[in-house]
């Protein structure tokens, strides 16, 4: 929660995967919002589903113990076609938010929709437009391979949004649409 005397809050934003699973951390004080890092955790060279979550799990409890985030973030898994991706999706999803439990974070989960929506303003927006977005607001360094980073990113935010903080913060999406016109597919 936000400290009375500091207004200053970490939220870590967590994009569940199992074979790249994205993070993000953001500092919020008063009103701005700065990003403290953002990454991916790379599993596709394990096979072992159990060392996949082992990974997760130490990650995770790495960025708790550097960052000390006040809560987490995290998406909730969807219905997909295959019911095997998705038990594996969620056991990384329980394994990250295990780790958050152990340090008595408190967690949020988001669907994908609300997270679109509460970034861009359009629910069916792709990850591609969500990372276009973030990274002129936040002037990061435009990377493909850290679409699931600024996903997590984009999950913390929305936890932030939705508490009703830096409404006008946010970057409305028309406004990108008029400034990008060469950006949009």
């Amino acid at each position: 929660m936000i400290n009375s005397k500091t207004e200053e809050k970490i939220i870590l934003g967590v994009d569940p995967g199992t074979q790249i699973m994205g993070y993000g951390v953001i500092l919020v004080v008063k009103s701005k919002i700065s990003i403290l890092q953002y990454g991916v955790i790379n599993l596709k060279s394990y096979s072992d589903h159990k060392v996949k979550l082992e990974k997760i799990y130490k990650r995770i409890t790495s960025l708790i113990e550097e960052f000390s985030p006040d809560e987490m973030a995290i998406e909730e898994p969807f219905f997909g076609k295959n019911v095997q991706s998705m038990l594996k999706l969620g056991r990384a999803q329980g394994v990250a938010m295990a780790a958050a439990l152990s340090k008595q974070i408190p967690i949020v989960e988001y669907s994908a929709k609300k997270i679109k929506q509460s970034i861009t303003g359009n629910g069916n927006a792709s990850k591609e437009q969500m990372a276009a977005m973030i990274i002129k607001e936040y002037k990061l360094e435009e990377n493909p391979e850290f679409l699931d980073a600024t996903d997590a990113l984009c999950i913390a935010l929305c936890h932030h949004y939705q508490q009703g903080n830096n409404k006008s913060q946010k970057v409305s999406w028309d406004k990108f649409i008029i400034q990008n016109p060469n950006r949009i597919k």
